[in-house]
């Protein structure tokens, strides 16, 4: 059901502190924390005695003592102390998952820890570029699978009937769309050519009259999403540099957590062209996006039980993207199941 060799968002960085935070990923239990340098710490949240939470122990110095028997476990998993015992036992250990801090999240790697690269972690264009301005967003839960959010992330069209007075129109209802496969992940994309700007960014864009608007939905293995929006003068339209000088560029980045078969964490920013440091533009930016994705909240999570009763029985051309992601995506599962099996 999960890639596990890949890094995953398990929290706002500012969410782990010298306390223990528990959190689920991929149907696992782990425990967060920061040691005394700082450094955040990942453990499988199961003491190996009687799998009593470790997270509802508590913290000895850097180390992990269980709210049971006092099991005592350090920043590795590596049991360092065992009461009453002349001899730690050769069983008491617990998984440690690698960690890194980047762009204001807690990303684990979920597999083989010897496998672990940072450099696979997605970059973020724009990130130091003062130019660009920023909105954060935060951890929305949504009670349905992962993959129907992939799904809603390689679909331009539901903007239309989910995103009415935001991200969509009728302008552009039923135009193509491209699809794209890479090693990566894989894209959907298409460019619309004079039609209105959308609701939602008529207050932004430095234009007037319509427009040529450029949707391009990236979705990155295991399950992170780069949705990139170009808005420019009608007739101006153009994927690279020299853009028109009133152009409005936003890459939205979408970080999607499974917790389990039943739940899926939703981790999202957006970068934009203008008002850099406008913390009254970015407020604005957050609370209309927020309010776009309890649009698609709903939704999915009504699909969800939806699919759990009925199944489908029907794919739309407009499914072509998210049936090859899901495709690809499983193929990389299986091999990595029948390494692990080998």
């Amino acid at each position: 059901m999960y890639l596990r060799n890949a890094w995953y968002v398990a929290a706002l960085e500012n969410e782990i502190t010298a306390e223990l935070y528990p959190t689920t990923l991929l149907q696992q239990a782990v425990v967060l924390y920061r040691n005394r340098a700082g450094d955040v710490v990942a453990l499988e949240d199961s003491c190996p005695h009687r799998r009593l939470p470790l997270s509802m122990g508590r913290l000895v110095g850097d180390n992990i003592e269980c709210g049971y028997h006092g099991l005592t476990f350090d920043c590795t998993g590596q049991c360092v102390h065992a009461p009453g015992m002349n001899k730690i036992p050769k069983g008491a250990v617990v998984h440690s998952y690698p960690a890194v801090c980047r762009y204001g999240f807690v990303w684990l790697w979920m597999g083989d820890p010897v496998r672990a690269n940072a450099a696979a972690i997605p970059e973020v264009a724009h990130w130091d570029d003062p130019t660009w301005g920023m909105n954060r967003g935060d951890a929305m839960e949504l009670n349905c699978h992962y993959l129907y959010v992939t799904d809603n992330l390689l679909d331009p069209s539901h903007v239309s009937w989910v995103h009415q007075s935001s991200f969509g129109n009728t302008d552009i209802i039923g135009k193509p769309l491209r699809v794209e496969v890479a090693d990566s992940g894989v894209t959907v994309s298409r460019w619309l050519h004079d039609v209105e700007v959308a609701p939602f960014y008529q207050q932004f864009v430095r234009f007037k009259g319509r427009c040529d608007r450029k949707q391009e939905y990236q979705m990155r293995f295991p399950s992170h999403a780069i949705i990139r929006a170009i808005f420019t003068p009608a007739g101006s339209a153009t994927d690279t540099p020299p853009f028109h000088e009133d152009v409005f560029l936003m890459d939205s980045y979408n970080f999607i957590t499974p917790v389990d078969a039943e739940t899926t964490r939703y981790f999202w920013f957006q970068m934009r062209n203008f008002s850099p440091g406008d913390e009254a533009v970015s407020a604005l930016f957050s609370r209309d996006v927020r309010a776009a994705f309890a649009e698609d909240k709903a939704v999915l999570n009504a699909v969800h039980q939806g699919m759990k009763k009925y199944g489908s029985e029907l794919n739309l051309p407009l499914d072509g993207g998210p049936l090859q992601f899901r495709r690809l995506l499983q193929k990389k599962i299986d091999q990595e199941n029948a390494r692990r099996s080998e």
